[in-house]
């Protein structure tokens, strides 16, 4: 059988870890064989990024803004202890914080429903999307820590005009301090994306922050949706009987406890990180989830939702059997290649992916899973399968489809 033909390149960002192993057993039996694959290749693995100082990161965002989509691997955020371990010349900061802030993007992420997981929840029936702003707050925080009595303050030195000043705290003994900052542009990004996505999906648009606390900051995001939603969305909405509306995130939590699900959950950047490990970990497992950063300039970068499976790395590093789970970054790659087909108007493409999709799930549905599935799936008698073996027991079922 002839090879599918790709016009476009691809931007590849392969990462670290037990992802990338698995990055590479994917290409080898779940895409090379059937698609002649065209990606422009940037290695974001830790040891690179510390030799290029960071600067293939950078480069790999701006590869995806020429490009328009992405895929990447998942990658390591490091900490001290990384530090040490990879002989790093600084504590790099998060990968997909730098990409995000250059895409201007928000990130979607929605649950992969396969028969045999079940929610925990049991009223939830239909997938809820967790929209989360991709830039700022503590993800672009400045933070100092404070060694005895003194006064902190936040000040803003206009170019014109007097400087504003705001005590933070009188402290009379040590701490910490942190200041976050947004942006207009980029809260009115972030509001165009979730309701982009709710009129281009069919779903309902939930919002939720604590601006009865946080009564300047998280206000202003409450405020720009509402007028967006007003000027640009209302309309359509009202059209295509969808709805929106805000509510603190104590409320949302607490809705969505007992509600049937398949709307878009839509969070600042804090609360949409925690709370899409949350719902994932709900509707089945961290590997059964989509990831997709949207940018309203027409960007898009796929993932997985998850880690790099660093205990399993080091079991693999020992030569050790592992039984890691794929699936979400089998999807990161059907994601990238049908937004390729669509933008390309290669239909075959698009039709593979969607093969792709079917034999994945189709294997978890046959009772051949990887382990983390076989503790918690109500299928009768599941087969544990190691990393490698799901792999190629889901090629089994690509060949059928092809």
């Amino acid at each position: 059988m002839a090879k599918i033909q790709m016009k476009t390149p691809l931007v590849e960002m392969d990462g670290d870890e037990m992802t990338r192993i698995m990055w590479k057993l994917i290409k080898e039996n779940l895409l090379e064989p059937y698609i002649d694959l065209k990606t422009e290749y940037y290695d974001l693995g830790l040891k690179h990024r510390d030799e290029t100082q960071d600067q293939v990161t950078i480069d790999a965002a701006n590869a995806t803004k020429r490009l328009g989509v992405a895929v990447k691997c998942a990658t390591i955020t490091p900490n001290a202890t990384r530090v040490k371990e990879y002989n790093l010349h600084q504590m790099w900061k998060s990968p997909n914080g730098t990409i995000r802030a250059i895409l201007d993007g928000t990130v979607f992420r929605t649950p992969i429903i396969v028969k045999g997981i079940e929610p925990v929840v049991t009223t939830w029936k239909k997938p809820i999307t967790i929209a989360r702003h991709a830039y700022g707050d503590v993800y672009r925080d400045v933070e100092m820590r404070i060694p005895g009595p003194g006064k902190v303050e936040l000040v803003y030195t206009p170019e014109k005009g007097e400087e504003q000043r705001v005590l933070i705290h009188d402290f009379d003994e040590p701490g910490v301090v942190e200041g976050m900052h947004n942006l207009d542009a980029s809260i009115e990004s972030f509001a165009r994306s979730c309701f982009s996505f709710g009129l281009q999906n069919k779903r309902d648009v939930w919002f939720a922050s604590k601006d009865t606390i946080s009564k300047i900051y998280d206000y202003r995001f409450k405020d720009i949706f509402q007028e967006i939603y007003n000027k640009e969305y209302k309309a359509d909405f009202e059209k295509n009987g969808l709805t929106y509306f805000y509510t603190l995130i104590d409320d949302a939590v607490a809705r969505i406890m007992k509600s049937e699900g398949g709307f878009v959950w839509t969070c600042k950047n804090y609360d949409g990180d925690v709370m899409s490990d949350m719902l994932s970990s709900a509707f089945g497992s961290l590997a059964l989830m989509t990831s997709v950063l949207v940018s309203p300039h027409g960007y898009y970068e796929y993932e997985a939702a998850h880690g790099t499976v660093q205990r399993h790395y080091y079991r693999y590093l020992k030569g050790e059997e592992t039984s890691t789970n794929s699936v979400a970054t089998i999807f990161a790659w059907t994601g990238a290649l049908r937004k390729r087909a669509e933008l390309d108007g290669l239909k075959n493409l698009a039709a593979f992916a969607d093969k792709l999709e079917k034999a994945t799930l189709a294997t978890i549905e046959s009772g051949r899973m990887t382990g983390d599935l076989t503790r918690i799936t109500k299928l009768p008698n599941p087969q544990k399968l190691s990393t490698e073996k799901f792999i190629k027991a889901i090629r089994e079922e690509l060949d059928k489809r092809m």
